[in-house]
């Protein structure tokens, strides 16, 4: 988790405890989002993932999330973008996080899993 967090802090610029923070928000979103057998993988790839979702799952996008939601249910990836820029992400910054972790998942986890969990999260492949 070191690495990730340190490849993501210099893909982004975010300082650690924001990075941890984006990270989190992430990861929670795919475990509520993807399919549990290739989360399952990236999670087992990624020591301290379930301790940072776990961490961030609570957290609200505020305005952005309440969009996000009226938009499509649970509001999929626009509430997952409404979270990040809640936690003071610029659209810049999501980018940048979004394709360094999924690059660090593709290396840790394998092009399967991850292939597997962009497909089965709709507009997710916009930004990886």
């Amino acid at each position: 988790m070191e690495e990730l967090i340190s490849r993501i802090m210099a893909a982004s610029g975010l300082d650690e405890s924001l990075a941890k923070k984006a990270i989190g928000i992430i990861l929670a979103f795919l475990q509520k989002e993807g399919p549990a057998a290739e989360i399952g993988q990236l999670f087992a790839a990624l020591p301290g993932a379930q301790d940072l979702a776990e961490a961030e799952g609570g957290a609200k996008g505020g305005l952005m999330g309440a969009i996000g939601g009226l938009m499509g249910g649970g509001g999929g990836v626009m509430a997952l973008g409404g979270q990040l820029m809640g936690a003071g992400l610029s659209m810049g910054q999501i980018q940048s996080v979004s394709k360094e972790m999924f690059a660090v998942g593709r290396e840790k986890a394998g092009e399967d899993a991850m292939g597997a969990i962009v497909g089965a999260i709709p507009g997710l492949g916009q930004f990886v």
